[in-house]
């Protein structure tokens, strides 16, 4: 079968519900990792701390460091009813996508007492073009009465709300946290650059489209939304001296992924843009070499990507195998290493 031709059931598997973490590890390194040779074809587990151990000096990890903004919002129709707003990027001077629950009728939304949103039209993604008074006052309003965003299928409430920030945070515009960096310590870090392996960042603002699972039958007709990111001069230069000298570029999360082998489909250097890049089986990477990632969704866009870098089956092998030792999945659980 073509790539063009592969169905979505074919990246389906059995995820037994208590599997899916409702807590983060503590401490964040504290987590298991699954390790998937694809040389060998065979499958290990260590604890996350252990990660070290598969860097080599002269290797280049590349993190995210985009924040998670407070985007959940509570709002009031003009009736009095209540409805959740769920802000999901700019679009320039004061207009906003977003999510609104349940659907508005009116055209007019209030936040707090005064601050009066216009829902300009639905876009054809189910989505709404929110019109705020102010560039400013979206913003403001997070600030003031904002709560970070779970994925909607952890159902447990979160004490400490900066564990859903990953400790290089510090670019205020994702919807998401990049979860692969959620295992992270400053000391683990440390311990990395130790090594002699090079630390630089990114950003790639992620948005809600990372919960959604694949509905179309085939896998090619699904889309991802646009996400916007940027790559510092220092992250392309380090990339570029790695490849030069036989080095490997370890990517953490496939937001780094996407970012690095979109910047690759141009010319590689430093910039910004937009992506909507679908990596699917038969995909050639021109720039990762490694990938750390988290346990994904069924019949997600993640898992297919999984899937591209290690082969389907190598892929639903290793999900087996951490379903059985009952591993935890999805943004709170464990990690897998794909050299």
């Amino acid at each position: 079968m073509s790539e063009s031709n592969l169905r979505t059931e074919l990246f389906n598997y059995h995820l037994p519900w208590e599997l899916i973490a409702q807590q983060p590890a503590t401490p964040r390194d504290s987590s298991r990792l699954l390790v998937m040779d694809r040389g060998s074809r065979e499958v290990s587990e260590t604890v996350f701390s252990a990660v070290v151990n598969w860097l080599e000096p002269g290797d280049v990890l590349v993190i995210n460091d985009t924040k998670v903004m407070k985007a959940r919002l509570f709002g009031k129709k003009p009736t009095g009813g209540k409805l959740e707003i769920f802000l999901l990027h700019p679009l320039g001077d004061s207009r906003w996508e977003a999510l609104l629950k349940p659907y508005p009728k009116g055209g007019v939304l209030l936040l707090g007492d005064s601050v009066r949103v216009q829902v300009l039209e639905k876009t054809a993604r189910s989505t709404f073009v929110l019109q705020f008074p102010t560039p400013e006052a979206a913003v403001e309003a997070m600030g003031k009465w904002g709560e970070t965003p779970l994925p909607p299928y952890i159902k447990e409430p979160l004490a400490d709300q900066d564990r859903y920030q990953t400790v290089l945070a510090k670019v205020h515009g994702s919807s998401a946290a990049p979860t692969a960096a959620l295992h992270f310590t400053p000391e683990l870090l440390q311990r990395v650059r130790d090594k002699g392996v090079q630390v630089v960042n990114f950003t790639l603002h992620m948005g809600v489209g990372s919960f959604r699972p694949i509905k179309t039958e085939y896998v090619a007709d699904h889309n991802l939304p646009l996400e916007f990111y940027h790559l510092p001069e220092e992250t392309v230069v380090a990339v570029q001296q790695a490849k030069r000298q036989g080095s490997r570029v370890v990517a953490c999360g496939t937001d780094a992924v996407r970012a690095l082998e979109s910047a690759a489909l141009k010319e590689f250097r430093p910039g910004s843009g937009w992506t909507d890049l679908f990596i699917t089986p038969g995909y050639r990477f021109q720039v990762v070499d490694r990938i750390i990632t988290n346990l994904h969704l069924p019949c997600s866009s993640h898992l297919v990507l999984v899937s591209a870098f290690a082969s389907r089956e190598f892929a639903l092998q290793a999900y087996a195998y951490a379903v059985r030792e009952k591993f935890r999945f999805l943004s709170f659980g464990d990690a897998t290493l794909i050299i």
